[in-house]
């Protein structure tokens, strides 16, 4: 857990903001979140952020890939990286007294990467061979599907992999045109969690970091075009599958919308992780009509997502979208009472707390949180917006959202 000491930033000359939570922890977490996801690419080249993470680790100007692999591994530290459609992250795990090795190969590897031509059709049939096995698995598979329905004719429709057409037109020029326009000090922020004092993370971030030159795009969200509205869509498609896959939602809240707070809340009563969830309850252990129903809200830099997911036996499909509409039109008609309102900010808050409890999602939280707020809000701050919602704007959030007329509907069956 952090420790009772304030949280440090600063900026580096080139535009680099760093953050800094200390922990007592012997293990330092550190890396770069990026502004640059899937959002971000050429139509034509969907796929692009999520392949040049990839190929980040083919090889630097001063090393192989095998290098980049060993270099933490042998010290029994981690490497990973991950996409999404607005931000990529870059980071190490390992002992306090590997953190100088961790924020070298980061450098090394965010600014300094070559893309060789000689990877990149191995790499591709690396990234094609983890779309099938994703296309394989219908309850992940819908999720993108489902976006795509939600944000057709935007970028934010992108599938993350990409496709088998956009993969091929990937060349080691292309790679090195994303980096060379989003791969910048300005579009970027270093995170550090760990017991290394503040004073030496600076000294070790300016030797590595600070001499990168500034360049490329500034301030992502004015290149980025908000998603048009899009007409609800009812839509099926046929995988011959033995069970039905189903997801159902909506547009939700951007991030800097405070009532993105609210839906939060809703969003954990209705389906979060929860055994006693409103909809685990009817679908599951009142009826046993599925194995699996949770509800997502996800949001992005100017809109965001709710859905719903389920699923059932394929003669069930009905009878689940009637008792899920039941639920939704409950929130949507009853305001919750005082009782019902603190039992669910309670519940929201212990798991809060036990997910702060997890260190690598603590670093990973507090590098996103400053990519977008340029500040991280602390556990008692996160339980005081929570300790500011009413049932009546829940109650206006729930019919904004869960409004029958706005719903998208998609079943793989």
């Amino acid at each position: 857990m952090p420790v009772n000491t304030p949280i440090a930033s600063s900026t580096l000359p080139n535009g680099l903001r760093m953050v800094y939570l200390p922990s007592t922890s012997a293990v330092s977490y550190c890396g770069l979140a990026i502004h640059a996801g899937t959002r971000d690419e050429p139509s034509e080249q969907s796929g692009l952020a999520h392949f040049v993470e990839h190929m980040l680790f083919k090889g630097t100007a001063k090393r192989k890939s095998w290098h980049i692999l060993n270099r933490m591994e042998s010290v029994g530290g981690e490497l990973n990286a991950y996409t999404t459609k607005e931000e990529t992250f870059l980071y190490t795990i390992c002992l306090a007294g590997d953190t100088e090795r961790a924020i070298e190969l980061l450098s090394d590897l965010a600014f300094h990467s070559q893309f060789p031509e000689t990877e990149i059709d191995r790499e591709r049939d690396v990234i094609l061979d983890e779309i099938r096995s994703y296309e394989d698995n219908p309850s992940e598979a819908i999720a993108d599907e489902f976006e795509n329905l939600l944000f057709a004719g935007s970028e934010m429709g992108h599938l993350i992999l990409g496709n088998e057409t956009s993969l091929r037109t990937i060349t080691s020029a292309t790679c090195r045109s994303f980096t060379g326009t989003f791969y910048h000090p300005e579009n970027m922020v270093f995170f550090f969690y760990g017991k290394t004092p503040w004073p030496e993370i600076i000294r070790l971030a300016g030797k590595y970091l600070g001499e990168i030159p500034k360049g490329g795009v500034q301030g992502m969200q004015r290149k980025r075009i908000e998603p048009k509205p899009v007409e609800p869509e009812q839509k099926t498609i046929t995988k011959d599958l033995h069970q039905s896959h189903v997801m159902v939602g909506s547009r939700g809240y951007g991030l800097h919308e405070d009532k993105r707070i609210g839906l939060f809340l809703l969003n954990n009563l209705l389906g979060g992780p929860g055994m006693n969830s409103r909809l685990n309850i009817s679908l599951r252990e009142k009826r046993g009509l599925v194995y699996t129903v949770d509800s997502i809200t996800t949001s992005y830099t100017d809109t965001g997502v709710f859905n719903i997911y389920f699923g059932c036996d394929r003669e069930s499909v009905q009878q689940c979208l009637r008792l899920m509409d039941k639920e939704l039109r409950k929130l949507r008609d009853q305001s919750l009472s005082s009782l019902q309102l603190n039992a669910s900010i309670k519940q929201l808050k212990g798991q809060m707390g036990i997910s702060n409890d997890h260190r690598e999602n603590v670093a990973l939280g507090l590098g996103k949180s400053f990519l977008h707020y340029n500040k991280y809000n602390t556990l008692p701050e996160m339980y005081a917006k929570l300790d500011t919602l009413t049932p009546s704007l829940l109650l206006e959030i729930a019919n904004e959202v869960f409004d029958e007329k706005q719903l998208f509907r998609l079943i793989f069956e």
